[in-house]
């Protein structure tokens, strides 16, 4: 069930939490056992703290999508390092901190700042928010993203995985050009840009007009684009969207994933993921014996 995804992120296991869904682990730390899971992947992390976007933050919609529109809410890079990750480092599950900015200037300042930290185990590059001004800009242009990686790839002899946004034209060659770019690993994918309308007042629910949609409404979105990304790679992939138990999240590994991350379920039920992996161990033993 190990999982390498290299330059020193090894998994236990491919069953991690998807950024922005978990927090920084503290909450679900006190209603599941978050060391059986492969990784949490952190809540994006800023230059400077950011109190996110004005209320109504999320909306339901039809087909058990999830609009939100959080819009970053975080202490900022210096308290992870300094308050969170020593937190971290007494935990068996590796923590992957998810980084984001308005500029390449941001990202580097808060991928070195976590350089050399205890408890950090890799670097998720979030080039693909849909909720704050420039959120997007890298991910929706393959040679912004790759100066973005050049960049960071300068400061930091960690893992840096880069989470992609489905939000673009060609996905595959945003993906690209992360690789030849030093990514050594890239996430598929974050939310859609959706909107939910209030039929009563006939305006949007959410106060900035559209959200990042998740939750399984989006499952087969997202395996496309997942296999697509497979396709034009070779470095490995990490299958997100929709994910909402075991044959879902199987799904992402036969179309070539390495590993998965469950997000927006587990505000259904904080033990997905757990799930989730109970079922991938058995239907991996099963496929055992049964070959």
């Amino acid at each position: 069930m190990r999982v390498d995804l290299g330059r020193g992120l090894a998994l236990p296991n491919p069953v991690g939490l998807a950024s922005g869904t978990a927090g920084y682990g503290f909450e679900l730390r006190n209603l599941i056992d978050l060391d059986r899971l492969g990784a949490l992947f952190t809540k994006g992390t800023t230059r400077l703290s950011r109190s996110g976007n004005a209320p109504p933050r999320v909306a339901e919609t039809s087909g058990g999508g999830l609009l939100n529109s959080i819009g970053l809410q975080n202490p900022g890079v210096e308290w992870v390092a300094t308050q969170y990750a020593p937190r971290f480092a007494e935990w068996r599950v590796p923590v992957v901190v998810n980084v984001a900015g308005e500029n390449e200037a941001d990202y580097v300042h808060c991928v070195r700042r976590l350089e050399g930290v205890a408890g950090v185990a890799g670097i998720e590059l979030n080039i693909s928010c849909p909720n704050i001004a420039h959120g997007m800009d890298f991910g929706r242009d393959a040679g912004a993203a790759a100066r973005l990686v050049e960049a960071v790839r300068a400061v930091t002899v960690r893992h840096v995985m880069v989470k992609l946004s489905p939000n673009v034209t060609d996905i595959a060659a945003v993906a690209r050009a992360v690789q030849d770019s030093g990514a050594d690993s890239v996430s598929a994918v974050n939310t859609y840009v959706g909107m939910k309308i209030h039929r009563r007042s006939g305006r949007p629910v959410l106060p900035d007009g559209t959200g990042g949609l998740s939750g399984p409404a989006i499952q087969p979105l997202a395996l496309a684009a997942v296999a697509a990304v497979r396709a034009a790679v070779t470095i490995p992939v990490v299958g997100v969207g929709g994910i909402v138990d075991a044959a879902s999240a199987n799904d992402f590994l036969l179309v070539g994933a390495q590993a998965v991350q469950v997000g927006t379920a587990t505000f259904v039920d904080p033990n997905t993921a757990l799930h989730v992996l109970q079922g991938i161990t058995a239907l991996r033993g099963a496929h055992t014996v049964s070959g």
